[in-house]
């Protein structure tokens, strides 16, 4: 049974201009299997010549799919502009970074995070698997460097959190260069406006930080009381007539 492409080539009649289509998982389905391979993308990509748009509405896949296809939109002779309709997260956010000029929704968002596994196995090959995603998460951040000029430190720590930024963010870290539908006056008054972001472990810390706040407030510590030593005077009584008889 053949396989689903999960991307499709739309020729402008008009411009002769081609737009690249990326919606949905990334290599949902073997990257590597027997109808769906690296050699047709790339086919496809070198079949014709000229400009080229990608479309990418995706939450991310394959991150080996991603990586190759980064490399052949890199190394495309024409321009390659890459415009985010949707949300570009995972691994579909390192296909983005292959644009020049990248592009973004104003209610597109865009997201970054660890790569991650299933491995199984002894300590060693669990360790292996570790040091594998290192090394990985290694090139996506060259990626994000060499598109945004960030530190390595910085894109590093937006990864372990798994951060999101919504468009003007994106554009403000250099992820994007421009927001879709903002003319220059309106861009200029979105630079007034902060950007937002959303960490999930920011937010799981401040959640716990709340909890241990209130636990203190509510949860008064019981003063230890001290042992109560006094005998009565009918105990002493039966003591004294012990002793005299």
């Amino acid at each position: 049974m053949k396989k689903r492409k999960f991307w499709n080539w739309v020729r402008d009649s008009d411009t002769g201009e081609r737009t690249l289509v990326l919606n949905g998982t990334i290599a949902e389905e073997s990257w590597f299997g027997d109808e769906v391979t690296p050699a047709i993308f790339r086919d496809e990509l070198t079949k014709g010549d000229g400009d080229i748009t990608v479309w990418i509405n995706s939450l991310g896949g394959d991150v080996y799919a991603a990586a190759q296809i980064y490399n052949m939109l890199m190394d495309y002779k024409g321009k390659v502009t890459v415009r985010i309709d949707g949300i570009a997260a995972s691994a579909a956010s390192m296909i983005a970074m292959a644009g020049e000029p990248v592009e973004m929704s104003p209610v597109g968002m865009f997201m970054i995070h660890n790569p991650a596994t299933v491995a199984i196995g002894d300590k060693k090959e669990m360790q292996a698997a570790i040091e594998m995603l290192g090394e990985v998460k290694e090139g996506i951040i060259n990626a994000y460097e060499l598109k945004t000029g960030l530190s390595h430190d910085v894109l590093s720590d937006y990864m372990d959190a798994e951060t999101w930024f919504n468009a003007k963010k994106a554009l403000e870290l250099g992820f994007v260069d421009k927001i879709l539908f903002a003319n220059d006056e309106e861009e200029k008054a979105m630079e007034a406006v902060e950007g937002m972001v959303f960490s999930q472990r920011a937010v799981t810390n401040s959640l716990l930080d709340k909890i241990k706040a209130q636990s203190k407030r509510y949860v008064q510590p019981v003063k230890p009381t001290a042992p109560d030593n006094r005998v009565s005077a009918d105990a002493l009584m039966s003591r004294l007539n012990l002793i005299v008889h």
